[in-house]
């Protein structure tokens, strides 16, 4: 019975929206399935002829129905997002890029909030299953490979942001060549005494991000001939990066010149630690970061910039452009460039 009422329900909304509907296209000069494919974005309609329908909408005071809308194109203009994170700088921002280009598209979003190191099972199983979306965009949280299975089944593209996975489109800065570069930047000043803050590399860890960090580090100590220092794995954060950094620079008769922190919230913490241990930052100690965090400047922070947030935009024009298409995404990954913002957190080697 409750089902019936709802499709009754459902019915008689529909009829009064197509009555509106046609009023619409009374006044735009239009037939309705013009104005029907002007207002939904389904189909061609020239430019002129969607002002115009836009504006009779407008005087009229009509609402295009999203019901009424996935109807007629088989689209429901919502995207499930998958994120570990919400609160941490890098995933807000690129949250904050992913929803105001879905916005600028007329989408909605459905955000599930997955912890890298949980199995998502349940998500993938049965929220995503069971919701009905255009799309599925996964942000630094690893799908295996039934998992992709799975949403392909389902006849949804997929694409991923913050790392790559085979077989999907994604967008991710070159994480080995941008921490090596970050490393080189130390040496270049002349430190050889180096220790390197990385993140959790445990399992379905943010796409492996801070393994293919601490490789870049690795290689570029390797390359200059220089043995590896310390290696001390934290929580992506300014409180674990201060701890890791107290457990290194607290013992002077081995303390490090240089830090090089796996993102700028270990590197923040670094400083901090490093002022509280009456360290000098970069006269005793210099501290490099990656991400472009917007404290960086308070910090004064060197840092290699990465603009998550357009990276956020950039990952919503690759799902939507496959949507429109009908295609899954190019699988691959797309690198977005960082550069090198240098402040007064690194300096060239000093003498004791």
């Amino acid at each position: 019975m409750l089902i019936a009422a709802s499709t009754n329900q459902m019915s008689a909304a529909d009829g009064v929206l197509m009555s509106a509907l046609a009023d619409v296209a009374k006044l735009a000069g239009v037939s309705k399935s013009t104005a029907s494919r002007a207002l939904s974005g389904g189909g061609y309609v020239s430019e002129a002829t969607r002002r115009k329908v836009s504006s009779a909408a407008e005087k009229l005071g009509y609402v295009a129905s999203p019901n009424a809308a996935s109807l007629v194109t088989g689209r429901t203009k919502t995207v499930g997002v998958m994120i570990p994170f919400i609160s941490r700088w890098f995933f807000g921002e690129v949250l904050e890029g992913i929803e105001s280009q879905l916005r600028a598209h007329g989408y909605d979003m459905t955000l599930y909030n997955v912890h890298p190191s949980e199995r998502s099972d349940d998500v993938f199983d049965y929220f995503l299953a069971r919701k009905r979306f255009d799309g599925v965009i996964a942000v630094a949280v690893e799908p295996v490979d039934s998992d992709i299975a799975h949403l392909r089944g389902l006849g949804r593209p997929v694409v991923g942001i913050g790392g790559h996975v085979p077989g999907i489109a994604s967008v991710a800065i070159d994480d080995v060549a941008v921490a090596r570069l970050a490393t080189e930047h130390l040496i270049g000043l002349g430190h050889t005494s180096i220790v390197h803050l990385g993140g959790d590399s445990g399992p379905r860890s943010d796409f492996s991000v801070p393994r293919k960090r601490r490789q870049g580090y690795e290689q570029a100590m390797q390359a200059a001939g220089l043995p590896t220092g310390r290696v001390l794995d934290a929580d992506m954060s300014i409180p674990d990066g201060y701890e890791a950094a107290v457990e290194v620079l607290t013992d002077a008769r081995d303390r490090p010149t240089a830090i090089f922190a796996a993102c700028d919230e270990l590197a923040i913490g670094a400083i901090i630690a490093a002022r509280r241990l009456g360290i000098d930052v970069p006269g005793q100690l210099s501290v490099i970061g990656i991400d472009g965090h917007e404290c960086a400047p308070m910090f004064s922070l060197t840092t290699f910039e990465q603009s998550p947030h357009e990276q956020g935009m950039q990952i919503v024009n690759t799902l939507l452009d496959a949507v429109d298409r009908g295609v899954e995404p190019d699988e691959g990954v797309v690198y977005h460039p960082t550069r090198l913002k240098v402040r007064n957190s690194t300096s060239a080697l000093r003498s004791s």
